[in-house]
């Protein structure tokens, strides 16, 4: 899995992806694109069309040259006074209102997986979603929905979209810790198959970067199917 929340200026830049298989090259992959990623945000560039491209440019050459058959997932979200843009191929992400309500996304059409082809900027596209205080966006993995009980039930999109509308009155660390153990009860004991990674973002009142919630990932080490 990757992640990172970097702040810029009054700006809240998010990122999160999966990288295909476990061990060292997805490793690598994973580095990779996060170093690429705040490179390019070090150098202003801000545009997520042109950062798409180029990232994808990167990755896919350096697959190349490794000779390495791995791709990877990849949303990228700026916050900025209210104002939530998103772009790239990943997981849903869900946008919670005021009253609790959940708006997932589907990113199907903001992008394509990154490492496939060598060129994919047809296929990038952005989506702007204003968020009022108190409101929000949570992030996630495979790793959550995906997680299995001994009866190969999953956790499901579904459970996790009803635990935050029934925490999400309560702040950022509490829901992050509430979903999390609620995929750890669910699993009861079943072995873990993935890395578990979950970004709760809120809206706060006085809508300063710095006054940014709680974030927080949890990850377990990779088991090899």
């Amino acid at each position: 899995d990757y992640y990172d929340i970097l702040q810029i200026g009054d700006s809240v830049k998010f990122g999160i992806g999966d990288v295909t298989g476990h061990g060292l090259d997805s490793g690598l992959l994973m580095l990779m694109t996060q170093t690429a990623v705040r490179t390019l945000l070090a150098s202003n560039e801000h545009d997520p069309k042109r950062i798409m491209n180029i990232l994808n440019q990167t990755v896919f050459d350096n697959l190349q040259r490794m000779q390495v058959d791995k791709s990877l997932t990849l949303s990228l979200l700026e916050y900025d006074q209210g104002t939530l843009r998103l772009s790239g191929q990943h997981e849903h992400v869900l946008i919670i209102r005021g009253n609790g309500t959940v708006e997932a996304i589907d990113t199907i059409d903001l992008g394509m997986p990154l490492g496939l082809e060598e060129d994919i900027s047809h296929f990038i596209a952005e989506k702007m979603v204003h968020l009022d205080p108190g409101e929000g966006v949570v992030l996630f993995t495979d790793g959550i929905t995906e997680a299995e009980n001994d009866a190969r039930e999953q956790f499901g999109l579904g459970r996790l979209i009803t635990l935050i509308e029934q925490r999400w009155q309560q702040p950022a660390q509490a829901i992050t810790d509430a979903i999390v153990q609620a995929v750890y009860d669910h699993v009861d004991g079943h072995t873990i198959y993935d890395d578990i990674t979950l970004v709760v973002f809120k809206r706060p009142s006085g809508d300063f970067a710095r006054s940014l919630m709680p974030t927080q990932d949890v990850a377990t080490q990779p088991h090899i199917k």
